[in-house]
């Protein structure tokens, strides 16, 4: 029983515990990116920077873009490899020799064991490449050639038991064999050093300089000192680690530390005193557990030959990264250092361990679920979690709010023993009294979601809701409840958009852009300046934070950003970190950053979180090479072509692929490349990650290819470039013009001619048919000179027409007053003779036949013969009838028409009925409708 209970301590240990020691940047690199075998026994760099790699199927070579591998040339294992000069000399089963950088930028080989063949024994493999001075050592197990580049030439030393390694150590050239000791190469021949027991009891890993010593390392037994022929053990922190592990590989670092590698233990970098900076096995970030070999190349990164792919360590990495491979910790939301303990804050709960210590992450018992923020005020940390709310002392939590899960926690603008804490369902208050915190109340009248809240003046509290938009409410004095509530429609609502003050001013952030309160519109106004930022890197969260450090921090997708104050002016200054969102694997939205030290940022991620300190950032420049220029014919294969000089292709390879690359190999910064094509365009191209261009369907022409890097914020010191020519295609050269413009004079004779005949025929013609158009033209001008006569004349025809009606219309006036007058006369006496004298006198001036024939014949002669169209439609009509149809044609109603005809107004209107019944007009259509439309 005791026994079950030691195991389920021991099982609970394991399971609250995690290490959680912070590493460099490991890049990672499988047989599938760099696609060749899994092994790689050596490795080491040339001048370029360029890094080459002994793996099982050839020669492996990273450019810091492009993994290229070279088959050994018997397709054997490749074992060594030097970069020594302009050469990559390599080893493999029973061959060695050099390898040299061609034209096209690729690597030709040329081997030195064929001039010994008969020298190397069977089965022979070389392990090791040294140098010294000018003279390049191959090594077997069973031989040392010496290769004098001066003369060509070989020295040859043989030992019968066996050769474990060479070293090359303070201009001296040593090397152990089995059992019988550590010896060195003067003057071609082997003289002993050393057959103390130690050193014939051991397998000698790698030799340095220490003190004027010389420092052995073996393979099971740590170190050992060679002074004076004395050798006595150099103790470490790892002793016993080592013991237990098998070392293959070292390397001493150029900052004196020592770098081991183990068979199944990972690797140890040791300081300069022996203490272990770091232990860094599979577990902790290493592909493999098997290091075969070491290397620290220009930029003081270690990389790591594996059994099983490559890794690259950025010791000298301003970034220090723990990842959590167990799923432990789990995706990082929150942290703070409190209290001497750094507090990481996940979804798995909150844990906690002393600060810059190697101590393992221990679990607040309590806290397990969702943890979404940690709050310091007035000495006590506060944690958001799904729950609710805890205090945090120490390893212990205290619930102190459960109602609602909460997001985060904003002081009140006076009085410090107050919190505001945005929750699932609203803003709730918490309150201090007697040193303890306890809720106190809701606000009342706003329950929406606020994981994004800020408190400004006049008890106003601005919200921002991802799925609702942007909200301000106006509380009391005593935050219980909101008096007003009021909806932003600008901005709007956008995917991982965050509110934030900085600087006393509140800031809103989204896909749109970012904008600004003013405080005495209260609107929200679109910054444009920062708002560009946007656009010069693609957006991807819109959260924003504030440091104490007064810095506010966001994340594109290639940058951290961070905005600072302005010393001389108010407009806030722009800074970016270059390190991509790809690499940072943070979770989108809930990008979170911690200010831990002065200098020291904290990132969550989604399998741990990893460091930065601003003072140890800094960017090397490289300078960029082109590596590889291909051309093709359409829907062909490439050719590769010489990248030194300048190139001239024919029309039909036009076009063309160029590679380039700068050999820089950290693993949170990216390469930026930017081209220009001079002969194409005279601007240079935005950034891009893109390490070759294509061009297509060139024009014949001059070029010249200029391409430059960028890494973070340093620009290469150098352009490459690259010129070359699209030659004409055959029907386009001098040749051809000659030809063609021979052609064209010849073919410009004879149009010419023919032109000349053409256009004379066409002269005549034409001089013919303007004559036929004149005479046209004069009997046109004839006729038209007549039709405006006629015209002129009908004119003056209408007119008098129309006066003869107008005149008769007036004899009918004079007729219808002569026959009143007459009317009058009659009634004042019967048989005055002088009044019959005068009535006589008045019948002989009344003729209405006479005056209707006038009239008719003026009336026909106005309206176009209109009594004859109406009699041809109705023949049935009589002359008075006619007559009455020429009064309603005129519009005259009737008691003007009475007068005329000298009845009565109702006898006029029976004639209207009359002659209506004789037209036979339906009983919807108008009579004098009809006339009219006749």
């Amino acid at each position: 029983m005791y026994k079950k209970f030691i195991y389920i301590f021991i099982l609970i240990g394991l399971l609250t515990k995690t290490h959680a020691q912070d590493l460099p940047p490991i890049i990672k690199y499988n047989t599938g990116i760099y696609n060749a075998a899994n092994q790689n026994w050596m490795i080491t760099q040339d001048s370029q920077q360029y890094m080459y790699f002994a793996n099982n199927d050839g020669l492996l070579e990273y450019n810091g873009n492009t993994w290229t591998l070279y088959h050994t040339p018997n397709e054997t294992i490749m074992r060594s490899v030097k970069a020594i000069g302009n050469r990559i000399y390599t080893g493999c089963y029973m061959e060695f020799g050099f390898w040299e950088r061609q034209a096209d930028g690729t690597l030709k080989y040329f081997s030195l064991g064929k001039k010994i063949r008969k020298k190397i024994l069977d089965d022979e493999q070389f392990w090791n490449i040294a140098q010294y001075d000018h003279w390049i050592i191959f090594q077997s197990l069973n031989q040392i050639f010496i290769y004098n580049t001066k003369d060509e030439n070989f020295k040859i030393i043989r030992s019968q038991a066996g050769i474990n390694k060479v070293f090359t150590v303070n201009n001296t050239i040593l090397y152990q064999t089995f059992g019988t000791g550590l010896y060195e190469i003067e003057n071609g021949r082997s003289r002993l050093v050393s057959n103390h027991p130690y050193i014939i009891s051991n397998k000698i890993v790698n030799i340095f300089s220490r003190n004027e010593c010389l420092l052995l390392q073996t393979q099971y037994n740590g170190f050992f000192e060679l002074c004076e022929n004395t050798v006595k053990p150099w103790q470490t922190e790892a002793d016993n680690a080592l013991k237990n592990s098998s070392i293959y590989s070292s390397q001493m670092l150029s900052d004196g530390s020592l770098a081991l590698g183990s068979v199944s233990n990972g690797i140890f970098i040791l300081g300069r005193n022996g203490n272990v900076r770091y232990h860094i096995t599979q577990n902790k970030g290493l592909s493999n557990n098997t290091a075969l070999s070491l290397y620290e190349d220009h930029d003081k990164n270690l990389w790591v030959g594996l059994d099983n792919g490559i890794n690259c360590i950025n010791l000298q990495s301003p970034v220090r990264s723990f990842v959590d491979d167990t799923g432990f910790l789990g995706t990082v939301y929150a942290s703070v250092y409190y209290d001497g303990l750094l507090y990481i804050g996940t979804n798995q709960g909150l844990f906690y361990k002393t600060y810059a210590s190697e101590e393992e992450f221990k679990f607040v018992s309590g806290t397990k679920g969702q943890v979404w923020s940690l709050f310091t005020h007035n000495g006590t940390l506060f944690c958001g979690h799904d729950s609710g709310t805890y205090i945090i002392t120490k390893n212990t939590a205290r619930a102190i709010f459960t109602a609602s899960g909460t997001w985060k926690f904003e002081k009140h603008p006076a009085n410090p023993n107050l919190l505001l804490q945005g929750n699932y369902h609203g803003i709730s208050v918490l309150e201090q009294n007697g040193g303890n915190w306890k809720f106190r109340n809701w606000i009342k009248g706003f329950d929406y979601s606020s994981r994004y809240f800020e408190v400004s003046s006049n008890n106003n509290i601005y919200i921002s809701h991802e799925y609702k938009g942007v909200f301000r409410i106006t509380t009391d004095a005593g935050y219980t409840k909101a008096k007003q509530f009021y909806t932003y429609t600008t901005p709007t609502k956008g995917k991982n958009a965050s509110l934030c003050k900085y600087n006393g001013t509140i800031y809103y952030a989204s896909k749109d852009g970012i904008y600004r309160l003013d405080t005495a519109k209260r609107q929200f106004l679109k910054d444009k300046g920062l708002s560009k930022i946007f656009l010069k890197d693609e957006y991807t969260s819109g959260k924003l934070t504030a440091d104490h450090a007064n810095r506010l921090w966001f994340f594109t997708k290639n940058y951290i950003n961070y905005f600072t104050a302005g010393k001389l002016n108010t407009e806030l200054k722009h800074n970016v970190i270059p390190i991509p969102s790809t690499l940072t694997n943070s979770m989108v939205g809930y990008e979170n950053i911690t200010q831990i030290s002065p200098n020291t940022y904290l990132i969550g991620t989604t399998d741990g979180y990893y460091t930065i300190n601003l003072n140890d950032l800094k960017f090397n420049s490289y300078n960029i090479s082109i590596t590889n220029i291909a051309t093709n014919v359409l829907n062909e294969n490439a050719r590769q072509v010489a990248i030194t000089g300048s190139g001239s292709f024919p029309y039909k390879e036009n076009n063309l692929t160029i590679s380039y690359a700068v050999p820089e190999y950290s693993k949170y910064i990216n390469a930026e490349f930017q081209y220009m094509l001079e002969g194409m365009q005279n601007q240079w191209s935005e950034w891009s990650t893109r390490p070759f261009i294509n061009f297509k369907n060139l024009p014949p022409g001059n070029y010249v290819f200029k391409v430059r890097a960028k890494t973070g914020n340093s620009v290469s010191p150098n352009t490459a470039q690259y010129e070359f020519t699209i030659n004409k295609p055959w029907y386009a050269t001098n040749l051809a013009l000659i030809i063609y413009l021979i052609l064209a004079l010849i073919a410009a004779y004879f149009i010419n001619r023919a032109y000349k005949n053409y256009y004379q025929r066409q002269r005549e013609k034409l001089i013919e048919e303007n004559r036929r158009q004149l005479e046209i033209k004069e009997l046109e001008n004839e006729q038209e000179l007549m039709k405006i006569k006629n015209e002129q004349l009908q004119q003056e025809f209408e007119n008098k027409n129309r006066e003869l009606a107008v005149s008769t219309m007036n004899l009918i006036k004079k007729n219808e007053l002569l026959s009143m007058i007459k009317d009058d006369l009659k009634k004042t006496t019967d048989g005055d003779r002088n009044i019959k004298s005068v009535i006589s006198t008045i019948n002989k001036n009344i003729n209405e036949d006479d005056t209707w024939d006038m009239f008719k014949e003026a009336f026909n002669n106005a309206d176009k013969d209109f009594l004859k169209k109406v009699k041809n439609l109705h023949p049935s009509l009589t002359p008075n009838d006619l007559r009455l149809c020429a009064y309603l044609r005129l519009n005259l109603s009737s008691k003007e028409i009475a007068p005329l005809l000298n009845i009565s107004v109702r006898s006029v209107e029976i004639k209207r009925y009359r002659l209506r019944k004789k037209m036979d007009l339906p009983h919807e259509l108008g009579l004098v409708e009809y006339i009219l439309s006749l």
